[in-house]
């Protein structure tokens, strides 16, 4: 076995190296996340997972690293920024007619990028430890936002940040519009056990910004109003008493992002593939509607938002032109489409067509909790 100055001096190297893979930062935690487990299983019990049922898969291994890879014993962790420089998103939000789609999703799918990076660093520890000790196991694996790892809490342990209120991992030095990685390892490395403070305070702004209320207390959030949830995850029809609320958001939402005053100290990504492809920073509702599925295919191959099938795509653009104002474009786009969609999705377009022909709507820009 080798000695605990080696594992030392491999802690740095790993910095280093975490650095030259484009990762901004890098913490080494333990296993021990047992504790969060009340927390999660009561989050389950109210319902707030929506239909994402694979959270209630495998708790036994979320919770313990070492049921999910045997051996180990340290979780690597580590952070990717993906904002664009001049990333526009508040400008995009106030044009009704544009499409606002997450910033995390404007270039290649993250997971990816991230996982390989995340592995080519596990390489370099292999090789490293290896040379020293040719003899020694070395068990390791990557992960992002993929099997049932605690991914925020890990990083919250390694030291990446806090967990702010939107329950998004908040740094003083960068904010929150970052990837995050792990590496189960089975090697003794020191640990960096020591979380950053929450910096939160007072301030509640992204709890009040949401605009389909989703956050029932602060670090909770119920994920069945979230419009990330209700653009992505969610398969069949969006409720209609988030539509109008949804505004222009056709893929995620960034709201308790863009106002969190930490944000301003976001760093912009220096990794090309996270750039924006297509204009997909500001791009019209209407010309993304009108895609033929094939053009939707060829247009999002290789980004995140390939986790949309088609009538997905289309149910997102039909609320957002439904809150656009109105043309006769919108119009006969939406008219030509319903001809043809399935009944489910033609209630979309039948509820934009509405609102077009509204001359006295009002949007809801928030919608309130119900009591």
């Amino acid at each position: 076995m080798t000695d605990a100055n080696f594992y030392l001096q491999l802690r740095q190297h790993i910095t280093t190296w975490a650095h030259e893979l484009g990762f901004a930062a890098v913490g080494i935690t333990d296993t021990q996340v047992k504790h969060y487990q009340p927390g999660f299983e009561a989050w389950l019990a109210k319902g707030y997972h929506g239909n994402m049922e694979w959270l209630r898969d495998h708790i036994d291994k979320r919770f313990d690293p070492a049921a999910l890879v045997p051996g180990t014993l340290r979780v690597i962790a580590a952070r990717m920024d993906y904002l664009p420089a001049n990333s526009r998103h508040i400008q995009v939000l106030k044009t009704p007619e544009q499409a606002y789609i997450a910033r995390y999703a404007l270039g290649r799918d993250y997971h990816k990028i991230v996982r390989k990076r995340m592995a080519l660093l596990g390489d370099k520890i292999r090789a490293a430890v290896l040379q020293a000790q040719p003899d020694e196991e070395v068990l390791q694996r990557a992960f992002v936002d993929s099997a049932p790892v605690l991914e925020r809490p890990l990083a919250e342990k390694a030291g990446l940040g806090w967990t702010g209120k939107h329950t998004l991992i908040l740094n003083e030095q960068a904010g929150s519009f970052f990837f995050l990685g792990e590496l189960f390892t089975n090697l003794p490395l020191p640990l960096d056990n020591q979380p950053q403070p929450n910096r939160c305070g007072d301030c509640a702004a992204c709890l009040q910004i949401c605009p389909t209320d989703a956050f029932p207390q602060p670090y909770v959030l119920d994920a069945r109003r979230c419009i990330a949830y209700l653009t992505i995850e969610n398969k069949g029809p969006i409720p209609e008493e988030f539509r109008e609320p949804m505004g222009n958001r056709v893929f995620g939402c960034d709201d308790c992002q863009a106002i969190c005053p930490w944000n301003k100290f976001a760093q912009p990504t220096t990794e090309e593939d996270f750039k924006p492809r297509h204009n997909f920073a500001a791009p019209q509702l209407l010309t993304l509607f009108n895609w033929t599925e094939a053009e939707f295919l060829r247009y999002t191959q290789g980004t995140a938002m390939r986790r949309l099938n088609y009538s997905q795509w289309q149910r997102n653009l039909a609320i957002g032109l439904g809150n656009a104002p109105s043309t006769p474009e919108i119009m006969a786009a939406l008219e030509a489409k319903k001809a043809n969609a399935e009944p489910w999705l033609a209630e979309h377009f039948d509820w934009a067509i509405r609102q077009q022909l509204n001359p006295n709507r009002r949007r809801k820009r928030k919608l309130k909790r119900p009591d």
